[in-house]
This record gives C-alpha cells, sequence and structure tokens, in this order.
C-alpha cells in the first residue's frame, strides 16, 4: 500500500473515532451490518412507493420512482458496508466482542 493511501485511511479513522466511531453498535446498527441487501431493497421500494401514491402522479414518474428507488437503496447500501467494515475493525482492536 502507497504511504498516500496509508494516510488517507489513517485520516479516516481519526474521523471516524472523533464523530464516535469506537462506540460499541447499536441493536439497528448491528441489523444494518448484517443485512445491507434488506435494507437496500427495503429503503429503495419504501421510497418508490411513497413517491407513486403522491398526488397527480405523471407518466414519467414511473421512469423516475425505480431510477430513485435504485439510486437512494444503493446509497444505503454502501452505508450499511460500512457499518459492516466498522464493526469488523472494531472487532478486530478488540473494543466489541462482536454480541
Amino acid at each position: 500500500m502507497s504511504e498516500t493511501r496509508r494516510r488517507l485511511v489513517r485520516a479516516f479513522w481519526t474521523v471516524d473515532r472523533l464523530l464516535g466511531g469506537e462506540r460499541p453498535p447499536t441493536r439497528t446498527q448491528k441489523f444494518t451490518a448484517r443485512h445491507p441487501v434488506i435494507l437496500s431493497l427495503l429503503t429503495g421500494a419504501v421510497w418508490a412507493t411513497f413517491f407513486l401514491l403522491l398526488p397527480d402522479v405523471q407518466p414519467s414518474d414511473y421512469v423516475i420512482a425505480p431510477i430513485g428507488s435504485l439510486l437512494l437503496g444503493g446509497i444505503f447500501g454502501l452505508a450499511a458496508l460500512y457499518e459492516r467494515r466498522r464493526q469488523r475493525r472494531l472487532r478486530r482492536l478488540g473494543l466489541w466482542d462482536g454480541s
């Protein structure tokens, strides 16, 4: 790994620690880390349903709803994967026992 990349990784984890990233995860965070795909699908489905239930739905909304749900679900999925990595790091450092 290059020196620049190591510095960036160290800086990222320093900021994470300052924001409380070394605290044990809550029940919701544990669920999120264990089931990132379910979280993504549920988020996308809820967003698309809500979007299509709004009054005065236009034909273009039937194209926007699935695209928006994919994007929003993807963002939530990436956040869940980050949480999984954070929990793995907590276990590796001995800050959390994984329970």
